[in-house]
């Protein structure tokens, strides 16, 4: 690969952890709409795919999912979205890798208005070229959609390029649009999934990524 190869971030579950503030938004909603609410830790699942999607399971159809999505922001909008932590390393493995000349950037699924905000809350942002979200109304919600979109928008190279993620839909994102998956292990998704999904490397720390991407870039 060459050393100036485009570096895509997943956030949450990758960069920060996000579990409070997601999780505690879900529960508001789904109380607001009188509905059964589950703990914080039996809403983990949620954390990393599209939104709207996980409400329509939760809710047992599409009914209700945007009204859902809509109550979520009420709360994310204002108190969630900071109810988050950087992982441990995450800062240093980003400085780490700003040494070389290298392309990084964020690729949620999260709108990039919410995740523009949460980058630069924690400092973040002089790590990245650009923050790479979907819209409100659910334009490049997919992560299929969004790195299709990144891809044009910088002109990088898919073949030498790299998506870090924790969930499947990362991995599965990546492939499509011809890009190596690395799955992370200390976020919401399993190694099984990772795999599965395609990951062509799992790593359990962001040491891990950091001594993978000097590995692999050189």
């Amino acid at each position: 690969m060459p050393t100036d190869g485009a570096i895509f971030f997943d956030l949450d579950g990758t960069l920060t952890d996000p579990k409070p503030g997601i999780t505690g938004s879900i529960q508001y909603a789904l109380r607001k709409l009188d509905r059964p609410v589950p703990t914080q830790d039996e809403l983990t699942w949620c954390i990393g795919p599209p939104l709207r999607a996980s409400f329509a399971v939760l809710l047992g159809g599409e009914g209700l999912a945007d009204r859902a999505v809509e109550l979520y922001r009420e709360r994310f909008g204002d108190i969630g979205l900071f109810e988050n932590s950087v992982y441990p390393d995450i800062a240093d493995v980003l400085a780490a890798l700003r040494q070389r000349p290298r392309r990084m950037y964020v690729a949620t699924s999260k709108p990039h208005v919410f995740a523009t905000r949460i980058v630069a809350h924690f400092g973040l942002t002089d790590y990245f070229d650009h923050v790479f979200g979907s819209e409100l109304d659910g334009t490049r919600v997919n992560k299929v959609d969004l790195l299709a979109y990144a891809l044009e928008q910088t002109g990088a190279d898919p073949a030498g390029a790299l998506m870090i993620g924790d969930r499947s839909h990362d991995v599965i994102g990546a492939k499509r649009n011809g890009i190596r998956a690395v799955g992370v292990t200390y976020g919401y998704g399993t190694a099984a999934e990772l795999l599965e999904a395609g990951a062509s490397q799992l790593c359990a720390s962001p040491r891990a990524v950091l001594d993978h991407i000097h590995r692999t870039f050189g």
